[in-house]
């Protein structure tokens, strides 16, 4: 139960971060950087593929271990680090496959990926810690 309540808990932050992100605050940085590159209504699928799967290395890689250490300063610093890892992995490959992929997007999207991402993992954690057994 412990790790559906870290999945479901870094699930909702991160979905709910992102939304607001994608859909209010950063819609229009995106768009006029990228409207030519961009869909009018993202593919579903895809972004279903996306989000479960990367909430499930949030989970692995940064929260399991924030768990079996007891601190949630190893879930923000290992999922911060998993976020820069992965969005810095997207960003460079656009930079360096596509023409017209924008530093600004780039430096913009890194930095929100590792901050998202940190936050999402110290969730998961708490979320986890709820449902841990009880010690004595």
């Amino acid at each position: 139960m412990q790790w559906v309540a870290a999945y479901v808990g870094a699930a909702v932050v991160f979905l709910s971060i992102e939304y607001v992100w994608l859909g209010k605050l950063a819609k229009s940085f995106y768009w006029s950087r990228l409207g030519e590159l961009l869909r009018e209504r993202p593919m579903a699928s895809a972004a279903v593929i996306f989000y479960v799967t990367y909430i499930a290395g949030i989970v692995l890689f940064a929260v399991a271990p924030a768990v079996n250490t007891g601190t949630w300063q190893t879930s923000l610093l290992l999922g911060s680090l998993f976020g820069f890892f992965a969005y810095m992995t997207y960003d460079m490959t656009n930079l360096a496959t596509l023409k017209n992929w924008p530093v600004s997007v780039a430096v913009v999207d890194v930095a929100w990926g590792t901050a998202l991402t940190g936050v999402t993992a110290l969730a998961g954690y708490f979320a986890a810690q709820s449902f841990q057994a009880p010690v004595g």
